[in-house]
């Protein structure tokens, strides 16, 4: 691990990868999945759509440039579906979730098919990345010292995980255990960040809802009743992601993000603060940044900042990307010099050198799904502006 007190990137200010999505590219993804469009002329619209999203992030100062997710139907990307071993279900016995998990509720509750229902149905294998297109272009539309800084979001390892009860998540003539599976998980992935980083990549971002998940009473308490040990399985997914990670570059970034969720209509799936993960999830997972949803009490306070090690970065959403009210700018100030004092006191370090370790973003993305959030293009523009004033005005200078 890296002991730098800050790195490049994560960068001052940042956001977290998906972005509204323009009407033109909409329209074409609801004619396709209405039966009515053209999968060329849909690629055509996400190409010219792309290209405006990265000079708009240029124009505003952003240094990690992402593709506003504009491929993608859900934030996870196609990862899991693409390799061998795994599929969408649409015929499945709804016993096989844990209906206490944050994101498997409102689906039940709304009518929603659980999202994605994807299943490990055989050996898992990784057979080709549906990654490296999309970051392709990307780079390619960046000048060659740009490339490096720009950002790649990708799916959480443990994803398909969590939701299943113990047991269901894979078939037992195929996986008897949890670590067969996360090995198998483990190995995919890291084929996939090799493909990756052969290509040029060197900023990853993995989003896990899940992770947060584990701050919430309510799942906690589903555990206990199932007699089912939390913590256990909150380790595994730690070690999970480090064998992950275990043969990445030492120049590849990786960043984690955690927010309790950004379903329809600006809907959050979970609460509760940091503390009763801080202490695993700061000191044990091998990971250079932590981007935090910090943009309501929901999230609870700073002071699992303590735990946050020498050498690691923590980039606080603190600007809402659900709805359009804006933020106080001297409030999100004083949150930001709070969470370096915290720091501080955790480490010994002077506020200076612990201030140097945060950047700030939106709390979440702001089209986890592709329809986007409750808000328009010129409100999705002004939260972005306000965040790169925010870190101008504490960081004056930097990127």
């Amino acid at each position: 691990m890296s002991s730098k007190l800050h790195q490049r990137p994560p960068f001052r200010a940042e956001h977290l990868g998906s972005l509204l999505r323009p009407e033109k590219l909409l329209t074409e993804r609801h004619a396709l999945d209405a039966k009515k469009g053209d999968q060329k002329k849909l690629a055509e619209v996400e190409d010219s759509s792309i290209n405006d999203i990265v000079k708009e992030q240029l124009d505003l100062g952003y240094h990690a440039i992402s593709d506003g997710e504009y491929r993608r139907l859900m934030f996870l990307g196609t990862f899991f579906p693409s390799l061998d071993g795994f599929e969408e279900v649409t015929d499945f016995d709804v016993d096989i979730f844990r209906m206490y998990v944050p994101s498997i509720a409102p689906f039940a509750e709304s009518g929603h098919k659980f999202g994605e229902t994807i299943l490990c149905t055989g050996k898992i294998k990784h057979v080709g990345s549906t990654y490296v297109d999309q970051w392709n272009y990307l780079k390619n539309l960046l000048p060659k010292d740009k490339q490096q800084e720009a950002k790649l979001t990708l799916a959480a390892p443990d994803w398909y995980h969590l939701r299943y009860k113990t047991g269901r998540a894979y078939p037992k003539d195929v996986y008897p255990s949890d670590a067969e599976y996360f090995a198998d998980i483990a190995k995919a992935y890291r084929a996939e960040l090799k493909i990756l980083y052969d290509n040029g990549l060197r900023n990853v971002q993995i989003d896990d809802p899940n992770l947060a998940f584990f701050c919430s009473e309510k799942m906690l308490a589903g555990f206990k009743k199932d007699g089912e040990d939390s913590d256990a399985l909150f380790d595994a997914y730690i070690k999970l992601y480090n064998d992950c990670l275990s043969e990445r570059p030492s120049d590849m970034h990786v960043g984690v993000h955690l927010c309790r969720g950004n379903f329809v209509g600006g809907r959050h799936f979970s609460e509760g603060g940091y503390d009763a993960i801080a202490t695993k999830l700061f000191r044990n997972l091998n990971v250079d940044t932590y981007f935090l949803e910090y943009d309501t009490p929901r999230a609870g306070g700073f002071e699992p900042l303590k735990e946050l090690p020498k050498g690691k970065n923590v980039i606080l959403g603190l600007v809402t990307s659900k709805f359009a009210k804006m933020e106080d700018i001297e409030e999100m100030k004083k949150k930001v010099h709070q969470a370096a004092d915290l720091i501080s006191q955790g480490t010994g370090e002077t506020k200076e050198e612990a201030l140097n370790r945060l950047g700030v973003s939106p709390q979440c993305g702001f089209a986890s799904l592709s329809d986007g959030n409750n808000m328009d293009h010129d409100a999705m523009i002004s939260k972005l502006k306000l965040v790169r004033k925010l870190a101008d005005e504490i960081w004056p200078g930097q990127p």
